[in-house]
């Protein structure tokens, strides 16, 4: 199927950021659409499936299995047990950005979304970093939001500017950063040392968990401090958007260098 095919595709499908089909699905892939995520339905044997998931594999795209039942959420037209989401940005990788950060000059400051799967508090927390000045966020290959339109609509284009970087592994990301001389902070709802007693000058990497998990094994083990934002009423927790905001806006305070009138 050829990209002008694959195209109309999109257009006819209610749903205009899917592909669906084993070929249009295939091609696409092939043709370098960036995919956020392929979704396969269970008990999809053969060669089929191998050429998918070895595909996949290469180009760094997650795939997920779901059952027959849950594919009719995507779509309602025959999509031969695969669908493709389509993401509204391209993906880069870290290894690529924080060595351009630290030749600019500049102190980095990156924010890491761990598990945060919910697109409009992932467009809002993009809107506030990008304003803020952080170089990029970071997110692992799965189990994270799909960058559709509705997160690009919460970011008001942000997304648009700040570099998304997908990891296939958190753990190896945050070494890297770490082996590179940014220190790496997470918020914790466990922790004993507020958000004010950090010092965020120095090249900062912020972690930032879902509400109802927080952060995961992997990221509590390789922060180098974890914190709490102080908080006087009863409510469980703040909302992760309001929260990274809080975190940015204190980064920004630290940092401030008025310029001169």
């Amino acid at each position: 199927m050829c990209a002008a095919q694959i195209n109309l595709l999109l257009m006819e499908e209610q749903n205009k950021e899917i592909i669906f089909g084993r070929h249009p699905v295939l091609d696409a892939i092939k043709a370098g659409h960036t995919v956020d995520k392929v979704v396969v339905q269970q008990g999809i044997r053969g060669e089929f499936e191998k050429e998918v998931r070895q595909l996949c594999k290469t180009m760094g795209i997650p795939l997920t299995t779901v059952p027959k039942e849950r594919m009719g959420k995507w779509t309602r037209g025959n999509h031969q047990g695969i669908i493709a989401l389509i993401s509204a940005i391209s993906f880069y990788r870290l290894e690529h950005i924080l060595p351009n950060v630290f030749e600019r000059g500049e102190v980095p400051l990156f924010l890491v979304l761990d598990g945060i799967t919910d697109v409009r508090n992932f467009g809002a927390i993009a809107r506030t970093a990008e304003v803020c000045g952080a170089h990029a966020l970071i997110v692992p290959q799965k189990k994270t939001a799909w960058i559709n339109a509705e997160a690009m609509k919460a970011s008001a284009g942000a997304l648009g500017l700040l570099p998304v970087c997908r990891e296939p592994s958190l753990a190896n990301a945050l070494d890297l950063l770490r082996n590179s001389g940014v220190q790496v902070l997470a918020s914790d709802l466990h922790a004993e040392r507020y958000l004010f007693d950090m010092d965020f000058c120095p090249p900062t990497a912020l972690v930032l968990g879902a509400e109802d998990e927080g952060i995961g094994p992997v990221a509590r083990q390789a922060a180098d401090h974890t914190f709490v934002i102080p908080q006087k009423g009863q409510t469980d927790s703040l909302n992760v958007s309001v929260a990274a905001g809080m975190m940015l806006y204190e980064a920004v305070r630290q940092r401030w260098i008025p310029t001169p009138a």
